[in-house]
């Protein structure tokens, strides 16, 4: 009978599962391997000699290799180890697979046990395969152990339909069984259609066997299966002290076991009986077979096992922990401190969330102020009403707009500030553009361009719907564009998106209609000064939008020219500004220019896989044209389209736009006029051309009013003075 200690202990483990020590444990003897791969080696077991209890206890580890991991082995019974389970003494091997009637199979291998710790558990059970297959255990008499399977369709399921009979029965096997043999036969009657049929026979680990295996088929190709064998530590029957040498013999305890009867009884010094396991007592972990290798657990450090109220304080000891009442003085002294303190916090909190609170306050007003806040009200109450649908917005709608300007709101960043998409109050999708540091010296300049893009309403320009001024650095805030930018359809390709020519001219002529605007039909004309396919964005019908105006200027009407710094973009830049800070209205057309080319070829403005003098997209798409060479830069998107006058009539305004000197190029407005000709033809010559033009085109042959493909299939497009742009080196 199990005395009343250990039904505690049983209990206390139950009620308690998350126990846990609170170091590492040693668990192999010091200066052995405790690891064979990915499996633990714990005392009894070791690995080498002096590592190990005894030598049924030996384990071979057998170093891994490029073609297998490492594999360990029990020397003892020669079995190969899967996982050795410490706590349940017991120890998952290979078992292998006894079959006869089957092709391509090894030899037959039996194991025996005899005599050693090791013995086939009861959660293992004996399976015999195949058609007519009468098995049984060999060597475990007068007891008779198997079972017979017929021949039928094994039905797929679980324990009640799938070996049940048919091609596949089972039974338990014998109370520690050490010998495993098998017979595999047939019925006597020679016309049995299962007596040349594959058998096999095994014992295997139960809960892997329904776990993994749904029918015979998939055991043919086995020659292993796994299975549990106990183990236990022998002592003979004249009676062993345990660990004489340990300093703490209440750290751990025994329990010993007689085989041939299976009685169980509890020993904590001298066993008489022929086998042994033991535990670490409660409150210690470790291994028990190591001389004190059962460590003390430290309960105060878990909390689910710590059970001491707010009154007391736990008080670790060995194998168990105790709870101390503190005194009544020091607890109410505690409490009081304790209570003074949280208020103290909770006052000095509230001051500083106040003072933080007007500390913002007045930075907002510092910020607006600084950020042009005072003339850009001025400015908006003193307009004639166009621009009065303007708003200036609140830091905090911009932020709870955008999450607090969370990264995953960005659409984009570019030189002159990132821009975020948010959603307003009223529901509205608006891009929030979160601008870089502004100079305070040109704070007027920057309030003068928002009141003048505020009366840009153009279809192909993107709204400005406000801005916020309270914040640090100015926030603008536009129409949402949903479908991208230019630069995306035009290099980064997409199957399922087809980019036809006519969409291109489409785009190219909406995006020239808005520079015609700002350049000469706005109240006061606008230079964009960045034109390039990035800042071209496309809504949800795919029009073209002009976006971007943080470098625009505006200029008296009167004027010609700006003189400023050089901003831009690399590849786009006219270089007629670089080269003189005047930037005009055909500085834009140059811009615009180096678009078209990437309409028409699908190359990026800068190349570094072309040669230095023709890194920029402008200069090697004039030098094609001068070397009547078109046809090698289309983009080979654009074959086919039967659109051949159109994409030459395109790529000759395009080279016109790319004239180095400025004079010589067409105005915005020019260009608009004769992309809207282009589109209005729908692929037809333009009117003033006769047939006979249209043979010539056809046949190749150069005409004086215009460039064909046949021009450059020939070589006998025109001249024009091409000069290298200003390379990457310049920079």
């Amino acid at each position: 009978m199990i005395p009343r200690s250990v039904s505690l202990i049983c209990f206390l483990l139950f009620l308690v599962p998350e126990i846990a020590t609170v170091s590492a444990l040693i668990m192999a003897k010091p200066n052995c391997k405790d690891t064979c791969g990915n499996i633990s080696i714990p005392f009894p077991f070791g690995i080498g000699t002096g590592c190990f209890k005894n030598e049924w206890f030996s384990v071979d580890c057998k170093e891994a290799t490029a073609d297998s991991p490492s594999r360990a082995f029990l020397s003892s019974i020669n079995m190969e180890v899967l996982e050795i389970l410490f706590e349940d003494s017991t120890v998952r091997v290979n078992s292998p697979i006894i079959s006869s009637g089957c092709s391509d199979r090894g030899a037959n291998i039996s194991i025996d046990m005899t005599a050693s710790p090791f013995a086939f558990s009861s959660s293992n059970s004996f399976i015999a395969m195949g058609c007519d297959n009468r098995a049984s255990l060999n060597g475990i008499q007068p007891e008779i152990v198997g079972c017979t399977s017929t021949c039928g369709s094994s039905t797929e399921g679980k324990e009640n339909s799938y070996c049940s009979g048919n091609n596949c029965c089972q039974t338990t096997i014998p109370l520690s069984l050490q010998v495993f043999n098998a017979s595999l036969g047939t019925a006597e009657d020679p016309n049995d259609q299962g007596r040349n049929q594959c058998k096999v026979a095994f014992i295997v680990e139960e809960e892997w066997f329904w776990n993994n295996i749904s029918s015979p088929e998939e055991v043919h190709s086995m020659q292993y299966v796994p299975v549990i064998l106990r183990w236990f530590m022998y002592y003979g029957t004249e009676g062993v002290t345990l660990y004489s040498d340990a300093k703490n013999s209440d750290a751990m305890y025994c329990i010993s076991m007689n085989l041939s009867s299976g009685r169980w009884g509890l020993r904590t010094e001298t066993l008489y009986f022929n086998s042994t396991t033991c535990r670490c007592s409660w409150g210690y972990d470790g291994n028990p077979y190591l001389p004190d290798g059962c460590t003390d657990i430290d309960e105060c450090k878990i909390q689910k096992v710590n059970l001491c109220s707010g009154m007391t304080k736990c008080v670790n000891v060995p194998g168990r922990f105790k709870c101390e009442l503190d005194k009544a003085k020091i607890t109410f002294l505690i409490l009081g401190a304790a209570t003074g303190l949280l208020l103290l916090l909770v006052g000095i909190w509230r001051l500083y969330k106040l003072v933080r609170k007007r500390k913002n306050i007045e930075l907002k007003k510092k910020f607006f102020k600084r950020n042009g806040g005072l003339l850009l009200q001025q400015q908006l109450s003193s307009s004639d009403g166009s621009i009065q649908k303007t708003k200036i917005f609140t830091s905090k709608e911009l932020e709870k707009a955008t999450d607090r300007f969370n990264d995953n709101r960005i659409l984009g960043q570019g030189g002159q500030g990132t821009v975020y998409k948010g959603m307003l109050a009223d529901g509205m999708i608006v891009a929030v553009k979160k601008s870089k540091m502004v100079d305070e010296e040109k704070l007027e300049e920057f309030i003068n361009e928002v009141v003048i893009l505020s009366q840009v309403n153009h279809r192909n320009v993107v709204k400005l719907l406000g801005c916020c001024l309270e914040t640090e650095v100015p926030l603008l805030v536009y129409e949402f564009i949903p479908n991208g930018n230019l630069f995306e359809y035009i290099h980064d390709q997409k199957e399922e998106f087809e980019f036809s020519w006519e969409m291109r001219l489409r785009i190219a002529t909406e995006v020239a209609r808005a520079l015609s605007y700002l350049h000469s039909a706005a109240s006061i004309p606008v230079y964009h000064r960045d034109i390039k396919s990035t800042n071209i964005m496309l809504n949800e019908k795919f029009r073209a939008k002009v976006s971007d105006f943080g470098t625009s200027r505006s200029i008296a009407i009167d004027q010609t020219h700006l003189t400023t710094h050089v901003q831009g973009t690399f590849g786009y830049l006219d270089p007629e500004y670089f080269q003189s800070s005047q930037f005009t209205g055909k500085s834009d057309v140059y811009s615009f220019g180096v678009v078209l080319a990437e309409l028409l070829s699908g190359h990026k403005p800068i190349s570094y896989e072309r040669s230095e003098e023709r890194r920029g997209l402008a200069t090697h798409f004039i030098l094609l044209m001068e070397e009547n060479k078109i046809l090698d830069i289309l983009d080979e998107r654009l074959m086919g389209q039967d659109r051949e006058e159109e994409v030459v009539a395109v790529a000759n305004l395009a080279r016109r736009c790319l004239n180095l000197n400025g004079r010589k190029r067409p105005t915005m407005r020019e260009v608009a006029i004769e992309l809207e000709q282009i589109g209005l033809s729908k692929g037809a010559l333009p009117a003033q051309q006769s047939s006979k033009e249209l043979e010539n085109i056809r046949d190749g042959n150069w005409h004086p009013t215009s460039v064909t493909i046949g021009d450059f299939r020939n070589g006998t497009a025109p001249s024009l003075d091409v000069q290298p742009l200003i390379s990457h080196e310049t920079w």
